[in-house]
């Protein structure tokens, strides 16, 4: 893919990674002379130090035959006009950082794809690292609902039970699904049956529409996250 990149900052820089180790033809633009020479140095990428609101800028870093933009400063205003300026040039793929809550609105009718506030993200896993010790990882769904991954314990209530087993004494069913199932960590993922067996120790992918609340993580044998 040809990807256009504004901005090598703190969300931009990791981005540049990923992209260029991922085999792609990457530019990215940075107003920033000294960031843009950090980015020169240590990704295999074109930089260009100017002002991507500028037209003649995005069209000098060939964004008029780019296959996605990506929009990372730290001002919503600025992305903003990126991304308009994107859409003349009719780049197939916008994507914009938001970072007040309040302009999500702006960026949604202007047809651009979003990902808000990646320091709020941020904040809400480490918090979680520390109410939820159980939850390995998680991704929030819609404003309750939430997939994660947790371990079994030897004591939880669910193991030792098949699905269906599991299911009849209302353990889980209704609000909460098993995904998948990760044992001894190799191999491929188990996709979960009804006669499937819950081993202490297995590593779950778990749905619950009521987020991982400790009632749910209760079901795992994760009593701390009471605490």
């Amino acid at each position: 893919m040809y990807i256009v990149i504004v901005g090598a900052g703190d969300i931009g820089s990791p981005l540049l990674e990923i992209a260029t180790a991922g085999g792609n033809e990457v530019v990215v633009i940075e107003r920033d002379a000294e960031r843009a020479e950090r980015a020169s140095r240590q990704y295999d990428c074109l930089v260009i130090n100017d002002d991507a609101t500028v037209k003649d800028t995005l069209e000098d870093a060939g964004a008029d035959r780019a296959d996605a933009l990506i929009s990372t400063t730290d001002q919503d205003a600025t992305n903003i006009m990126v991304c308009l300026l994107a859409q003349e040039l009719e780049v197939p793929d916008i994507v914009s950082v938001v970072h007040n809550p309040e302009h999500m609105n702006v960026f949604r009718q202007i047809g651009v794809n979003t990902m808000q506030n990646p320091q709020r993200l941020i904040a809400e896993y480490l918090y979680r690292a520390v109410k939820r010790p159980s939850i390995v990882d998680f991704m929030r769904i819609g404003d309750r609902a939430e997939v994660f991954e947790i371990t079994v314990t030897p004591g939880a209530p669910i193991a030792g039970k098949t699905l269906q087993e599991a299911n009849s004494e209302g353990l889980i069913g209704g609000q909460t699904l098993i995904v998948a199932i990760e044992r001894n960590g190799d191999g491929d993922p188990i996709t979960p049956r009804g006669d499937t067996r819950i081993e202490a120790d297995d590593l779950l992918t778990v749905y619950s529409g009521e987020g991982a609340t400790p009632e749910v993580t209760d079901i795992f044998g994760h009593s701390e996250d009471h605490n």
